[in-house]
């Protein structure tokens, strides 16, 4: 155990900064030596980075967004998301399409820059 630990530690060291969360596949053998492999942070979390907030809401709105990321974070994120072992095969629009469904399901909308703009016009 305290080997994973340090094998651990040392692998994901310069991946992310320190207190992100990440997925970690874990074989172990008979012989009691292991593989594993460090993935990519959860699309929620890389979401909420993205649009500021700390925490989803408790129950998010369909009609009313709790937060806004843009089509360029949307972008960086499917990037991100493409490197782990299962989607590397999938053509980039498509992640880039399951991120944005993630974001809706957490009340997050994807909107341009500029329109932030606007809306605070709008809220005066």
């Amino acid at each position: 155990m305290a080997e994973f630990c340090k094998q651990f530690n040392e692998a994901s060291e310069n991946l992310y900064e320190k207190g992100t969360p990440v997925g970690v596949k874990l074989s172990a053998f008979s012989d009691r030596t292991f593989k594993f492999d460090v993935r990519s942070p959860p699309t929620s979390y890389l979401i909420l980075k993205a649009a500021g907030m700390e925490k989803g809401p408790a129950q998010p709105s369909p009609e009313r967004a709790s937060g806004y990321i843009t089509p360029e974070a949307v972008y960086e994120i499917a990037k991100m998301k493409q490197k782990d072992e299962m989607r590397w095969h999938l053509p980039l629009e498509g992640v880039a399409k399951s991120v944005v469904g993630t974001a809706r399901s957490m009340g997050v909308r994807v909107r341009e820059a500029q329109d932030d703009a606007d809306a605070e016009e709008e809220k005066k």
